[in-house]
């Protein structure tokens, strides 16, 4: 199983509900892709979503808040 350093995922981010959310709507998107393209693999989805994050080829939005 591959080890991930979440301080180094957090960095730079507001909030670690953001980067949980993040990561997970980037897997659903991954695993979506992958059923249209009928793409097989032993990649696990949120792995490849956490790596895209960790190299900065994705980037998180967080709203701003309205107070």
């Amino acid at each position: 199983m591959k080890k991930v350093n979440v301080d180094e995922l957090f960095e730079g981010k507001a909030s670690r509900y953001a980067l949980v959310i993040g990561v997970a709507k980037r897997a659903r998107q991954i695993t979506q892709d992958f059923e249209d393209q009928e793409v097989v693999t032993d990649d696990k989805a949120v792995m490849l979503a956490i790596d895209e994050i960790k190299n900065h080829k994705i980037n998180i939005m967080q709203p701003e808040n309205e107070d």
